[in-house]
């Protein structure tokens, strides 16, 4: 199959996950049905989760009916498959005949799959990931959370204000910069909530003004929570036009007061007129203006702009599974690419010689270097560079890696990046991604070069969103 007959294949299975016109195509077959009954099954526990995970993964014949193609080869009924009555549309009326369990989802538009029951989200999620990755491997089970609600330990509320000038806060609808008013939310941490709304409630009596996009008046633009999930520590950012904040040191006192779980506060500016939520200049209002957590036995500290996955248990189990893929011995060396703040290098520190890390972003390498001390990490060197750019100095002087780690943005990596890693040639490739459709594309190139993938498992790090996290083992061939 070509490369353009591979993306064509995608954005139709994309539709299927949104509810797209296609799935019309694939409904009433009565001989899929039959073909379902016939397989057999088996129990695959999973984390403490389990689910059916269908047997046969074997490609099923060419036949009359276009929608057998795109039957998705874990042999189970999948949203918009033939033969399944729970399509994403039926499910949308579904919600419109009860109501759903968030006031907010016909407005919000962040958690699609609020109503659907969790097993059949990983199942959906499940059939999903592994029809993109079907040319390469078999997908391993999901790995699904014990606990999925309020498990965003980073949370963001917009603020602005009604037409009688009270104070709002939420989020923006999707797509657009429409604020949603939201009180609480199934998938954010509760206290993170419960702060929001203490500072919403607060602002009449300081005279503090919401910022309005419209006319550029008002102080007071975003709040932003960072919760360490291990430690309990609680950062609170304030967002504003200004780095004057009146009666900066009472508003503190009155948060304290109300919630002295709090560990810092910080006061950040963006003046400017952007998408972006925090700006370049940022100050401690109370505390370090930064918190600490623990990922697999090592310590972080988190910033208002580190990095770090929102989902702070399941970080835990797709690092854990990302180093137990890679199968390592001690001996290697291995190179982390688009290492942030050194999260996945320092954690696989432990198991090899040494690791070389890259990353582009300054400050991220400032905070990963910090990190390294903080854990006593010796074995670890940090590159602020270019990781394409590196891979291929790496290359043309001969250099040799074991291991390259690789956990790109939603885009996925570039052509450039992946012909590098191959120049370089290490024997392994671990890759984490945060998105199947990019990591699809990126396994053909990578697959070409010379790699197969050794296993596949998808991690549910956004539960009731279509979201989907994967760590991919690819060896030599």
């Amino acid at each position: 199959m070509s490369y353009n007959e591979r993306m064509r294949k995608f954005e139709k299975i994309n539709q299927k996950m949104s509810g797209g016109k296609d799935k019309a195509k694939a409904l009433g077959k009565a001989d899929d049905k039959a073909q379902d009954k016939a397989k057999a099954k088996k129990q695959v526990k999973s984390d403490d989760f389990q689910y059916e995970e269908a047997v046969s993964f074997r490609k099923k014949p060419a036949g009359k009916n276009a929608a057998d193609k795109r039957v998705g080869r874990t042999g189970r009924n999948t949203v918009g498959r033939p033969g399944d009555r729970n399509t994403q549309k039926d499910m949308e009326k579904a919600v419109d005949k009860k109501k759903s369990r968030c006031p907010y989802f016909k407005k919000c538009g962040a958690c699609q799959m609020i109503d659907t029951p969790y097993d059949k989200q990983l199942r959906q999620k499940h059939a999903h990931v592994a029809e993109l990755l079907e040319p390469y491997t078999r997908v391993a089970a999901f790995v699904g959370m014990e606990e999925p609600e309020h498990y965003r330990c980073k949370v963001h509320a917009v603020f602005t204000h009604d037409k009688k000038g009270n104070p709002v806060s939420g989020i923006y609808r999707e797509g657009t910069h429409d604020v949603v008013p939201i009180d609480s939310c199934l998938l954010e941490d509760q206290k993170a909530d419960a702060i929001i709304a203490s500072i919403r409630g607060m602002l009449k009596s300081f005279k503090i003004k919401t910022y309005d996009e419209d006319n550029g008046y008002g102080l007071l633009r975003h709040v932003l929570i960072r919760i360490g999930k291990k430690t309990g520590e609680i950062m609170v950012v304030l967002v504003t036009v200004s780095p004057i904040f009146p009666s900066k040191n009472n508003f503190v006192k009155a948060l304290l007061k109300e919630h002295p779980e709090i560990t810092t506060i910080v006061l950040n500016v963006n003046d400017k007129q952007t998408s972006m939520i925090l700006g370049d200049k940022e100050k401690p209002m109370y505390g370090p203006g930064f918190i600490y957590d623990e990922c697999c036995g090592m310590r972080f500290k988190i910033s208002p702009k580190s990095f770090y996955q929102v989902n702070p248990i399941q970080q835990e189990v797709l690092y854990n599974k990302a180093i137990e893929l890679a199968d390592l011995k001690g001996t290697e060396v291995a190179l982390d690419c688009y290492s942030g703040v050194g999260t996945i290098g320092i954690i696989a520190s432990p198991h090899v010689k040494e690791v070389i890390s890259v990353e582009l972003n300054p400050d991220a390498v400032k905070d990963a270097k910090l990190n390294a001390k903080i854990n006593n990490v010796e074995n670890i060197t940090f590159y602020e560079n270019d990781a394409t750019r590196f891979m291929q100095q790496m290359a043309d002087s001969g250099d040799k890696v074991d291991l390259v780690f690789m956990d790109p943005p939603r885009a996925g990596s570039t052509p450039e990046f992946i012909s590098s890693m191959i120049a370089l040639n290490p024997e392994k490739v671990v890759y984490i991604s945060c998105s199947p459709d990019s990591l699809a594309r990126d396994l053909e190139l990578i697959t070409k070069g010379g790699y197969k993938v050794k296993k596949a498992v998808p991690v549910d790090m956004f539960p009731f969103t279509r979201s989907i996290e994967t760590v991919v083992c690819l060896t030599k061939r």
